[in-house]
């Protein structure tokens, strides 16, 4: 006897399980290849200073939706590391701006070109091209459910 057809609930539930695990545990592969010692939220911080996301510490905290204290020590560790500096804003003496240095601009990018190269090696020698197919279509719809 066969296994009755999930109605769409049970389909969509099961897709949104599915997609949970698959997406936690390349999340998580892929942090593995994190140069530099750097915490998870040292990274996301660094990545957002480093591509112009956000300059201050109150804008990484709107990003998160968490107090300005709470990145507080995250961007202290980064500038203590030399990744970040801090400097005054002219306008605004009691504002700081956050600027990436060289080294953490170099960090950053060496890490993401060793994720991308991970990956694509991975999907390389692990797929067929029919299968990579299926892959860059399944990315196209899982971009379509971060959209707003």
């Amino acid at each position: 006897m066969s296994d009755p057809i999930p109605d769409d609930d049970d389909l969509a539930a099961r897709a949104a399980s599915e997609v949970r695990v698959a997406v936690g545990r390349l999340h998580r592969r892929l942090r593995l290849l994190n140069e530099g010692g750097l915490s998870a939220s040292q990274t996301s911080t660094l990545a957002r200073i480093v591509k112009g996301e956000a300059d201050t510490a109150a804008a990484l905290a709107a990003m998160d939706g968490v107090r300005q204290q709470s990145v507080a020590a995250t961007v202290a560790a980064l500038e203590r590391d030399g990744l970040i500096v801090r400097s005054e804003e002219p306008a605004d003496g009691r504002r700081s701006i956050l600027r990436a240095t060289p080294e953490g601009e170099a960090l950053f990018i060496g890490n993401r070109a060793a994720r991308q190269e991970w990956l694509s090696r991975t999907l390389r020698e692990r797929l067929s091209d029919d299968e990579l197919a299926t892959v860059l279509d399944a990315a196209a719809l899982l971009q379509r459910l971060t959209e707003r």
